[in-house]
């Protein structure tokens, strides 16, 4: 099993500097590279702290010249946000000065919010649209010429300048539902899935999915898998008890803008409390410790161990979640010494 870092520049208020906020970012990204990280994720997000990216090319592009060897990926890039021939160029250039590390991982988009203020009038459910329509149009225009007539987007020949380094780019889609497990094998994309804070049957189904989408397909493509979740290893219950505080501010975070309830002052969304939330079993700190990959060294192993035999190619590990800078330190080091070396050996 490989292992994926997602990681977002996130402040929780203003009283954390930007600049200590960016600093922090790269000094785990460069954790996870020396640790044996596969491949680092920059998300994008508009208007929102506690997910600062307002272009993962940049975001990237920073981080390649600060890294060597770990591959560089969006996740995802937002297709209703982008014109083809703007995302294919951007891509391409990453790839160009990374010497070839691109991972480009496009998606539909996740708030309503979001959609609000970047594409008036696109509801968040009809996302997929675009992205099934912007995907092939990106890999043509890596190719050469391409002149477009479609329902999202219309233009005359044109292609990407510069192309990609890569004969063939990694493309990765962000899929949680049949249809779009379907696309992405069609399409020979590899994929991501994010079960939220459910249990393990929520990763079986996707595995289920993948599988159906697999037969369906029935062209060859073997997808690299690979799962999220968010990630807090501890030795002591101090950090315990600050890495579930922490993920359970972020979830009330998310309630607002799944919501989308416009309770977002300077960036910031309000917290839901807890006792406000339906399902809120969910958000029990028992229920979180157990779903999400928390705990132990050992306990964490367990659990990998599980996604391994599951099918699992490669897991996603979600350091952004509001925890301090020192925590979040401490749980990759315990990660990268003690975890990743169980899935090295033989």
């Amino acid at each position: 099993m490989k292992f994926q870092l997602a990681i977002n520049l996130e402040r929780m208020d203003n009283s954390t500097d930007m600049r200590d906020v960016a600093q922090h970012t790269l000094d785990m990204v460069q954790m996870a590279e020396t640790g044996g990280f596969n491949i680092v994720w920059a998300a994008e997000h508009h208007a929102l702290e506690m997910t600062i990216a307002p272009n993962p090319f940049q975001i990237l592009t920073w981080w390649a010249k600060e890294t060597s060897n770990i591959r560089l990926g969006t996740a995802v890039a937002t297709a209703a946000y982008w014109h083809p021939i703007n995302l294919a160029g951007e891509a391409a250039f990453l790839d160009l000065i990374s010497d070839g590390r691109l991972e480009f991982g496009i998606g539909s988009g996740a708030y309503q919010r979001e959609f609000d203020r970047m594409h008036p009038g696109l509801k968040q459910s009809d996302g997929w649209r675009h992205m099934q329509e912007m995907l092939p149009l990106v890999r043509a225009l890596w190719q050469g010429d391409v002149e477009h007539n479609g329902d999202y987007w219309s233009f005359p020949t044109s292609t990407s300048c510069p192309k990609p380094v890569q004969n063939e780019v990694p493309v990765w889609v962000a899929a949680r539902s049949p249809i779009t497990f379907d696309y992405a094998l069609r399409e020979k994309c590899h994929v991501m899935s994010w079960p939220l804070t459910r249990g393990f049957e929520e990763a079986e189904l996707y595995k289920k999915q993948l599988n159906e989408a697999v037969i369906k397909a029935d062209n060859g493509f073997r997808p690299t898998f690979a799962m999220m979740r968010h990630a807090a290893i501890y030795e002591n219950q101090k950090d315990r008890d600050e890495a579930i505080r922490a993920i359970q501010t972020v979830l009330g975070q998310f309630e607002n803008l799944f919501r989308n309830m416009g309770d977002v002052h300077n960036g910031f969304p309000r917290v839901i409390p807890l006792d406000e939330l339906q399902g809120r079993e969910q958000y029990k700190p028992s229920m979180l410790e157990e779903n999400l990959l928390f705990g132990s060294p050992d306990i964490v192993i367990k659990k990998l161990k599980k996604y391994k035999e599951l099918g699992v190619d490669e897991f996603i590990y979600y350091a952004s979640m509001g925890m301090d800078m020192d925590t979040q330190k401490r749980s990759m080091r315990l990660f990268c010494n003690e975890v990743i070396p169980e899935f090295q050996q033989g």
